[in-house]
């Protein structure tokens, strides 16, 4: 027969099962002199509120396909479980919260859109198109402005999409928007900047840009990520962290714009003259405001910079 202490440890163990934690969590709970209530709480309050995002999620995607059938839009079956499927995978890397913002992801329009815009660059891929040819570069500006407009102009959930295009094989085969389709936007994209830019640079400047520009691209979106949530969260510009971010974007700069003083003037004059610069650049004059009174600092601690 259970002693006392026995069924104490009975109840206390079959409670705390109820909320929900393994028997590891439980050892641990009853290996203590006192029972964790305050934790044991709050872990279940955040398994319920992931629940009930969870369950508020699917809830919005079926009212959306209850709609389209009352409307007669009946969808094919492979598209909705394809819909679903993506969804699925944007929760892994957003939370319920962003992907009510995203028109990318909640709008069935967006959707189509980009659909369609899809096929338009995979079809002059297709046709031979090259990065510098100007159609090209007319449909990677296109697709940039977009991604800008359907993220909320969010650099954050921008980095966050491309590390999910890339870690992801199958939202690549589902979406049609493989690798070698993100380089040839990549390329042509890049290509139209550095168009822009020649009109303010001598022969051996555009050389050296056409030479440099595009090697460090992928570590441009987490950066300006990280600026971004530095402006969010009020950091002043002169904290230790944000100086940090100022000398990496230096650096980035550099790479392609090179050492000297007064060529790196002509980048900067290119960028107040000419507006089409920043489309599709998740960058906005307040964060260039913001880096500016950072990089200030900067330049005082290296001469020259």
């Amino acid at each position: 027969l259970y002693q006392h202490g026995d069924m104490d440890r009975l109840h206390r163990i079959m409670a705390l099962r109820k909320f929900g934690l393994s028997l590891a969590d439980i050892a641990n709970a009853l290996a203590g002199p006192d029972l964790p209530l305050s934790s044991i709480v709050a872990r279940q309050i955040a398994m319920l509120e992931r629940q009930i995002a969870q369950a508020s999620t699917l809830r919005e995607r079926l009212r959306t396909l209850q709609t389209q059938l009352t409307q007669g839009q009946a969808p094919e079956l492979a598209e909705w479980l394809t819909t679903m499927e993506l969804m699925t995978m944007y929760d892994k890397y957003f939370s319920h919260e962003e992907l009510q913002q995203l028109p990318l992801l909640s709008d069935a329009a967006v959707e189509q859109e980009w659909k369609a815009l899809v096929m338009r660059v995979r079809a002059a891929k297709d046709a031979g198109a090259g990065p510098g040819d100007a159609p090209a570069q007319a449909l990677a500006t296109e697709w940039m402005v977009k991604l800008v407009r359907d993220t909320g102009a969010h650099p954050g959930l921008f980095a966050r999409l491309n590390d999910m295009h890339a870690q992801e094989p199958s939202m690549q085969a589902t979406t049609s928007i493989d690798a070698d389709l993100m380089q040839f936007i990549l390329a042509a994209f890049n290509a139209s900047r550095m168009a822009l830019y020649k009109p303010f640079l001598d022969e051996q400047e555009y050389a050296h840009l056409v030479a440099n520009y595009g090697k460090r691209s992928g570590e441009w979106p987490a950066l300006i990520a990280a600026v971004r949530a530095a402006i969010d969260a009020r950091t002043p510009p002169t904290d230790p962290a944000v100086l940090q971010l100022a000398r990496q974007w230096l650096e980035l700069f550099r790479s392609y714009a090179g050492t000297d003083p007064a060529t790196q003037l002509k980048f900067r004059q290119a960028h107040q003259q000419e507006p089409r610069l920043m489309e599709g650049s998740f960058v906005d004059a307040a964060m260039l405001q913001y880096l500016g009174a950072a990089m200030a600092v900067v330049a005082q601690e290296r001469p020259g910079a």
